[in-house]
């Protein structure tokens, strides 16, 4: 037992130590040279010791490079709030930043907060964990994942930090304020912490080890919960605030769970700095709207094609020379029914730049479309219903009219992966040309999965500078497409491989 606790004491050399004596309620600093390296490589030596023990973290200050929480409170303000209260955060953020600490959070929660729905706020579990992972500090991840039983301290609004800190870190405890609830409705104030909750049995687990340690980890001058820590940790250790931002970003492939879907508008990181930039964007980029929405409805191919790149638009398109308009086995000629042009799916968008790229009128299905997109549409788009023998039925008439346009994921996608297939539009033909399509926005999604879909060509058009990227691949044959339909059966689902 001595020699475990010699290991932890040398966590030390890393962090000042806030010990708590047995015989007094005041605390003591141990002041020492910060070694994040150091640090690292002690923690990977703990072994079955961190695995044993209970860790209190203060979230913001051990998991998050960050000093400066205005880009989540102005996530909040603007995916819940919209573009009006984004501004108000940001143009009283001046005021929150002289008042500082805890009044100046109790500030952004009240400005973002206030009014807004209770059963409508999803944004901790859709839209704020892409933007605490890209913050998240490897060194101190490694050393919080480690430890057996987790309990998370935030100054953040529980509903803010909850889904991420129990869906990514797994901790078993989430120690933040509440937020006051009037008739269905924030009212943006929190309640009083209530440090009583934590019960014994809920951090340690009913079989309480005799070996099991409690400790606590947070950032100096960010010790806003001294209370919590202090009552249940034997030392607390303060992690250096010069020394944080020396740490690396937690890499993709070290996610603790694979980030696929996120919603939201918001495509950047919405510090002081870039928010000001949105906001002086904002006016010039609504008449570049107008200016590609006017010239991709009414002019030719041949002519917005040349506009649109002279207003921002960055689009890329390459045909493989096996997917001409004439199939290589002459069915074409013999059968005048349509080429089924199958691609992933980014945005409501897909289908207009798959005809873009072919130069030809193409009729596309969806089974989600706002009615003002769908009646301002500039190609043939027709909604299904979701029963497999209608949609079936009518996909098919639609292609002996011609050449057709489908996403047979469902649903749209921002991250770099392939969702499954549904294998409905395996069965339809065998004249398929696949159709890799990427996206990139620098300012904002062109989707959205809780908002309003009749603005996803707007979003997607007020970025300084979309970019599209279309690959039209080479054609499925015949042969390949009869084994996969015989492999995956009907029910089955059919994936790209790359």
């Amino acid at each position: 037992m001595s020699s475990k606790l010699c290991l932890l004491e040398s966590l030390s050399s890393s962090f000042k130590v806030l010990s708590k004596p047995k015989s007094t309620s005041s605390v003591q600093y141990k002041a020492s040279k910060p070694h994040a390296t150091q640090y690292k490589s002690l923690a990977l030596q703990l072994g079955e010791l961190m695995s044993n023990t209970t860790l209190f973290f203060h979230f913001e200050g051990t998991l998050l490079k960050s000093s400066s929480l205005f880009p989540y409170f102005m996530l909040v303000a603007f995916e819940a709030g919209g573009f009006l209260r984004a501004l108000i955060l940001f143009l009283l953020y001046p005021f929150v930043c002289l008042v500082g600490g805890e009044l100046g959070v109790d500030m952004m929660v009240f400005l973002c907060f206030f009014g807004i729905r209770k059963e409508n706020m999803r944004i901790g579990n859709s839209v704020l964990p892409k933007f605490f992972l890209e913050d998240v500090g490897s060194e101190g991840f490694d050393v919080v994942m480690r430890c057996g039983k987790k309990v998370g301290v935030s100054d953040l609004p529980r509903v803010m930090i909850e889904g991420f800190l129990k869906d990514y870190v797994g901790v078993d405890v989430v120690v933040a304020r509440e937020l006051k609830v009037v008739g269905g409705y924030y009212v943006g104030l929190m309640e009083e912490m209530n440090t009583k909750c934590l019960d014994a049995n809920q951090i340690h687990g009913e079989e309480k080890s005799s070996n099991s340690q409690a400790i606590g980890i947070c950032c100096h001058n960010k010790f806003l919960h001294e209370q919590v820590l202090s009552q249940n940790c034997k030392n607390v250790y303060l992690v250096n605030e010069a020394e944080k931002r020396n740490w690396k970003s937690l890499p993709k492939e070290k996610y603790p769970k694979t980030l696929i879907f996120h919603d939201g508008r918001l495509a950047f990181r919405p510090t002081p700095i870039a928010t000001l930039a949105m906001f002086m964007w904002l006016p010039l980029g609504f008449c570049i709207y107008f200016i590609r929405f006017i010239v991709g409805m009414f002019l030719p191919h041949c002519l917005c094609s040349p506009i649109l790149a002279f207003t921002g638009t960055i689009t890329t398109a390459s045909v493989q020379p096996n997917s001409s308009n004439t199939s290589a086995n002459g069915e074409d000629q013999e059968k005048p029914r349509g080429r089924l042009y199958v691609c992933n799916h980014r945005t409501l968008l897909d289908p207009l730049y798959v005809q873009l790229a072919t130069d030809k009128s193409l009729t596309t299905v969806t089974y989600s479309l706002s009615k003002i997109n769908e009646i301002i549409a500039p190609m043939k788009t027709i909604r299904l219903t979701r029963d497999r023998e209608k949609d079936g039925k009518q996909m098919d008439k639609l292609l002996s009219q011609g050449d057709l346009v489908v996403c047979p994921e469902g649903t749209t996608c921002r991250e770099p992966y392939l969702l499954r297939f549904s294998p409905l539009f395996a069965e339809l033909t065998n004249d398929i040309v696949p159709v890799a399509i990427d996206v990139q926005a620098d300012m904002f999604y062109g989707t959205t999965a809780s908002g309003f879909k009749c603005l996803d060509p707007i979003f997607h058009f007020l970025n300084p500078n979309p970019v599209y990227t279309i690959r039209i691949l080479e054609n499925w044959k015949h042969q390949t497409h009869a084994s996969l339909v015989e492999s995956q059966g009907n029910d089955g689902i059919m994936k790209e491989s790359r």
